[in-house]
């Protein structure tokens, strides 16, 4: 695992009225075990964790969690043909996971297989239930601005934007669950709220970091960058404690050029063998620089 802390205990939402205090303990457990666990959970007189899952054995495969933005009732950006995002986001997802595919060492699963929608929260929840080792999240955006063009790569920040587009695409990411009503807007803040836990999350955005590095570094050769660097903003989809998370822009779709682009086989498979690249030589270089001895 990248993080020891990848046996993160998975967990229920705390209630709406949680006190600060509350949030804090609940943290604390997860991050030291089933002993804080229990004390977070006798302090708050109610459950607030389930069942970890069981560690993975030694020599496991690195499970990298591609998730194709939007589906179902949301559709996501829409472009002047019509093109519409959760479509196209979801057949590059399938190439990243086909040309992951020849690493022995790496399995793919996607968050969603299919046309249908997934709460924010809940792509979250799928990643760490399957001990994901990586998260990347897959959009085709809109902006305001038929202009706007170029990739992106962007990680969590917990000190706001870096870049006012940045801020732009990370709230209107954010208001995803919007379409499909209050109920899920209202799961999502309970849900992602207790997360952002410095204690357990300073490394993660430093290997968020690194891993948009890497990606953006192959995508720099077959496609205009947006952001020459990796962009980080309060995305919901990236608030994991403990698994490394990035969310890849490909191209803005309302942009007429690149429209046309993703609407292309080839700029898909390109595109995707950019970012599927960029995977396996992060885990290359994490191999080399950052592993401990056991």
């Amino acid at each position: 695992m990248l993080n020891p802390l990848n046996k993160f205990l998975q967990f229920q939402p705390l209630p709406r009225s949680a006190t600060r205090r509350q949030v804090l303990l609940t943290g604390l457990g997860l991050a030291f075990g089933s002993f804080g666990s229990r004390f977070a959970v006798a302090q708050q007189n109610e459950r607030v964790t389930r069942v970890a899952p069981p560690p993975k054995p030694a020599g496991s495969k690195r499970l990298v969690m591609i998730d194709p933005g939007h589906g179902g009732i949301d559709s996501g950006a829409i472009g002047h043909g019509g093109s519409k995002e959760k479509h196209v986001v979801l057949e590059i997802a399938n190439y990243v996971r086909q040309h992951l595919a020849g690493h022995s060492n790496i399995e793919v699963k996607l968050t969603r297989e299919s046309d249908h929608f997934i709460p924010l929260y809940q792509r979250v929840e799928i990643a760490h239930q399957h001990q994901a080792d990586l998260f990347v999240s897959i959009h085709a955006d809109g902006y305001t601005s038929p202009e706007a063009s170029g990739a992106s790569v962007f990680a969590l920040s917990n000190r706001g934007a870096s870049s006012t587009m940045a801020r732009y695409l990370s709230d209107k990411e954010n208001d995803a669950d919007r379409v499909a009503g209050a109920k899920y807007q209202e799961e999502d803040n309970n849900y992602l709220q207790q997360v952002l836990f410095d204690l357990v999350q300073t490394d993660t955005i430093k290997n968020s970091l690194t891993l948009g590095r890497h990606v953006l570094d192959r995508i720099r050769p077959v496609h205009h960058l947006h952001s020459k660097q990796t962009e980080q903003a309060a995305f919901a989809v990236l608030k994991s404690p403990s698994i490394p998370s990035i969310l890849v822009e490909t191209s803005f779709i309302t942009n007429h050029h690149e429209e046309q682009l993703l609407n292309t086989g080839a700029f898909r498979q390109e595109i995707a063998q950019a970012i599927a690249q960029g995977i396996v030589n992060f885990f290359a270089y994490f191999d080399a620089h950052e592993r401990k001895p056991r």
